[in-house]
């Protein structure tokens, strides 16, 4: 696969040591996550498996994405407008935990997708498009590896008791793996039935003492929040303030300079905790 400075810089967190070709290209071996096995001189410190997802997805595809806004000029990183960057406000990856971005088709195409927030803010991030009935191979050793100890996020009136948890018990030697079901909420109740291989594993919900502040997406239900903040809400939980704090101030700065290139919605300013 070929891919411009841009792209790779997309993926990326910090510093970058590149080979360059003479049409001001490098190849790089595919997926993401394996390059330094490659590349040695590519030294990548941070990847965002949302958008690596999304450049897998860009490659595959034999339809281009054309939802309202598709022709807008965007940053390769954050998805907004240029006009209305984020990326200076991106975070260092500073969670304790892991995530699992498990994605419905089409929805790591979306700028309003909120998931790569939580990507650039956890270093140890790894997203899979959701099939159902036949589930990646590496979203399946994933779930399998030792090293993890994974938990399902989701309301808990639609697991079974015996699965609902408070919080995320420690295990020794083990992170937490945060699986995130990302798409609408009828396509994550979807995955979450139609999930056979997730059902051994606990499920975490979060009760929202307010409703959601994110007016870029409509939710089935008042009280329903966005992955982002679902996850800020999470952290808190697992006793992570660092990152609840870093990926709460990520999503403000997100919201208002998404809002501000939607002059025809009226922005609500969220009040500070």
């Amino acid at each position: 696969m070929l891919l411009s400075f841009s792209s790779v810089a997309a993926l990326t967190h910090t510093w970058l040591v590149i080979r360059f070709t003479a049409q001001g290209f490098f190849r790089l071996q595919w997926p993401p996550q394996n390059l330094a096995l490659f590349y040695p001189e590519l030294l990548v410190t941070h990847i965002n498996s949302v958008l690596a997802l999304r450049l897998q997805e860009l490659q595959r595809t034999t339809k281009p994405f054309n939802a309202r806004g598709s022709r807008v000029i965007r940053c390769d990183h954050c998805l907004l407008p240029k006009a209305d960057c984020i990326c200076f406000a991106k975070p260092e990856p500073c969670a304790n935990s892991a995530f699992l971005f498990l994605m419905y088709t089409g929805e790591c195409f979306k700028p309003t997708n909120t998931g790569r927030l939580i990507a650039d803010v956890a270093q140890d991030n790894h997203a899979f498009v959701w099939d159902r009935t036949n589930p990646d191979p590496a979203l399946l050793a994933l779930l399998q590896d030792e090293r993890y100890q994974p938990v399902v996020i989701f309301p808990t009136q639609y697991a079974s008791p015996e699965r609902c948890i408070q919080k995320p018990a420690p295990e020794p030697q083990k992170k937490t793996l945060f699986i995130l079901l990302d798409g609408t909420w009828r396509e994550a109740k979807k995955m979450f039935s139609k999930s056979p291989y997730l059902d051994k594993f606990p499920v975490l919900g979060i009760q929202p003492e307010q409703a959601s502040n994110y007016q870029l997406r409509e939710a089935a239900h008042l009280h329903q929040l966005c992955t982002a903040e679902v996850m800020i809400e999470v952290l808190k939980v697992d006793n992570d303030a660092k990152a609840a704090a870093a990926l709460a101030s990520y999503f403000a700065t997100f919201r208002k300079h998404y809002m501000a290139g939607k002059p025809h919605l009226n922005f609500i300013e969220a009040a500070e905790d």
